[in-house]
């Protein structure tokens, strides 16, 4: 397939990305989430752990870990345009997909009305022969899809959030990422270096000074080879209504 026979989807104006930890984001989406914040889209982001597990040194503390992730996710956003940063505190390397954190997730989709949710995909367990996806990756993956479909859009589902005011939402699109079914591509070949600087904020998790440029260069452009596109982030647009509609 080649750019003379793709065409790009044009950039939801409100979406919400849902993540695991501090840094997520920017390894994944960031391109696409610069690109369409340039494009006027309003975007928010929620993650739901602080990052707080996610350091070998032994000194280190859960709560001085979390306020440092929390200011490099603040910052990494900030890089790509995105002002709204949403933490829902659950504990980093133990997160369940239960019915507290898929009703925290429909507390934001509630709140902030997204036509398009960009989440991960929560059946990827293997990414090649080195790597093993990470437990909260999946559990908050599975929570996030739970919480679009149907719990949002379903005013019998968490009643309780009605009484805070918050009326059922119907997500229109949602874009699945690092999954093995992309059916779509989001060129990011203005945005890559955006991308790269968000991700080099979270400083915490490349103690070694080890700069990430060279990989996400390559991951974008293995992803973009397949469209013709220098380089690309690519998803699994799922549609549950109709852009006619």
């Amino acid at each position: 397939m080649t750019t003379d026979e793709y065409r790009e989807p044009a950039a939801p104006q409100r979406v919400l990305v849902i993540a695991a930890h501090p840094d997520d984001i920017e390894f994944v989406v960031a391109g696409t989430t610069a690109k369409w914040r340039r494009a006027g889209s309003a975007v928010r982001y929620v993650v739901a752990t602080s990052g707080d597990a996610g350091s070998r040194d032994p000194r280190m503390t859960r709560s001085e870990l979390a306020r440092l992730r929390e200011a490099e996710q603040r910052a990494a956003a900030a890089i790509v345009g995105v002002e709204e940063v949403g933490f829902l505190g659950y504990p980093d390397g133990i997160v369940e997909p239960t019915l507290a954190l898929r009703r925290d997730l429909v507390r934001e989709i509630r709140r902030f009305r997204p036509e398009a949710v960009i989440c991960f995909d929560p059946t990827m367990v293997f990414a090649g022969n080195g790597y093993i996806n990470h437990p909260d990756h999946r559990a908050v993956a599975q929570a996030a899809l739970d919480a679009v479909a149907p719990a949002a859009a379903m005013p019998l589902i968490f009643p309780e959030l009605r009484l805070e005011g918050l009326e059922p939402h119907q997500v229109r699109t949602v874009w699945v990422t690092s999954g093995e079914q992309a059916n779509v591509w989001i060129d990011i070949s203005e945005t890559i270096e955006r991308k790269i600087e968000a991700l080099r904020q979270h400083a915490s998790q490349f103690p070694d000074g080890w700069d990430p440029a060279e990989m996400l260069r390559g991951w974008a452009a293995e992803s973009g080879e397949k469209v013709g596109m220098r380089y690309a982030e690519s998803y699994r647009r799922i549609t549950l209504v109709d852009e006619e509609e």
